[in-house]
């Protein structure tokens, strides 16, 4: 087992749309999206959405469940420049914990709903979220919010 090359994580409630397809696959030089999600690993009309995109941009896409990811990703080749996209801060930490070595974690897109707090203008999170970016620097990981590339990384601990 090897460690993966996993380029980026990113955390975007939308997953993979064309922002974390084009721009943001491009300006990391991922050549593989994996997006580990339990929904999306399970819906076929997701998957083609999200696998469109993915095409546009010439790269390989994969839906793996939480669990998935975290008892095949060592298994990657080291070609293999993994662009990791989840949905939520506890899904980071599911991952960080099962072993998926997560160095920094890019908080991009989280939408507002009940119980949220505004963060930044696209970052909302709850208490259960907050905890979970707490944790997550607490076990080293670097997290911060950044929209696009050109933006500057805010990081978490300066809004929470």
């Amino acid at each position: 087992m090897s460690t993966p090359n996993i380029v980026l994580t990113r955390i975007d409630n939308r997953l993979v749309h064309g922002q974390v397809g084009v721009v943001w696959t491009s300006s990391i030089g991922a050549n593989l999206l994996l997006v580990a999600n339990n929904d999306a690993a399970k819906s076929e009309l997701q998957q083609e959405l999200m696998a469109a995109t993915a095409e546009t941009s010439g790269v390989g896409i994969r839906f793996w469940t939480l669990e998935k990811t975290i008892s095949t990703i060592s298994k990657a080749s080291p070609r293999q420049k993994i662009f990791l996209i989840i949905k939520t801060p506890l899904d980071a930490l599911v991952l960080v914990k099962g072993g998926v070595p997560i160095k920094e974690l890019n908080v991009g897109n989280m939408h507002h709903s009940e119980n949220k707090v505004q963060l930044t203008k696209k970052v909302y999170a709850d208490q259960t979220d907050q905890d979970a970016f707490k944790e997550l620097t607490a076990l080293g990981v670097d997290v911060y919010i950044q929209d696009v590339p050109e933006d500057k990384k805010i990081p978490i601990k300066d809004v929470i």
